[in-house]
């Protein structure tokens, strides 16, 4: 593929939603792997006024480095310093009431993304992909339901005065 091609598929896939995901830095990557030989051109071409287009395929030594670096991300867990807990652990600068309204807020966004994604689950059963190429859905499910359930723990916890504000 050609990097304008490669970033439409992902879009396409929702990869945006697990990754950043920006025509520029996606051409930088390109002409990095590229350099690195783990990515090798194989062909260019010209549609109308566009401009050329120079496609690529991975190289042995890519699948090699791809290999590596998703053993190495599966295997060991990685601190990504969430936004979340950072802002709990100082939320007491605010208001009670301030907390609470956000939070149900957030449960609600939570929700709303849930079914964003429960939706994804049911597109790919019906196309009827193999689980393995869509699981980071369930994984995000997952999340995003243990992140419900903590949360509204944590907000009985502060209406009832289980935890003082």
């Amino acid at each position: 593929m050609h990097p304008y091609e490669l970033h439409q598929v992902l879009l396409q896939r929702a990869t945006d939603r697990i990754v950043k995901v920006r025509p520029g830095s996606l051409y930088h990557c390109v002409d990095r792997l590229h350099r690195d030989g783990l990515i090798r051109a194989t062909g260019t071409e010209r549609a109308g006024n566009r401009p050329e287009r120079t496609t690529y395929e991975i190289t042995d030594d890519g699948r090699t480095a791809l290999a590596d670096a998703l053993a190495a991300m599966i295997a060991a867990p990685v601190n990504e310093y969430p936004r979340l807990p950072l802002a709990l652990s100082e939320a007491h600068h605010l208001p009670r009431e301030t907390v609470l309204d956000l939070l149900r807020d957030r449960r609600g966004r939570l929700d709303a993304e849930l079914a964003t994604l429960r939706g994804g689950v049911e597109t790919v059963t019906a196309k009827q992909l193999p689980a393995r190429y869509w699981v980071d859905l369930t994984y995000q499910i997952a999340i995003y339901e243990t992140e419900s359930q903590w949360i509204a723990t944590f907000i009985e916890g502060i209406e009832s005065g289980a935890i003082a504000w």
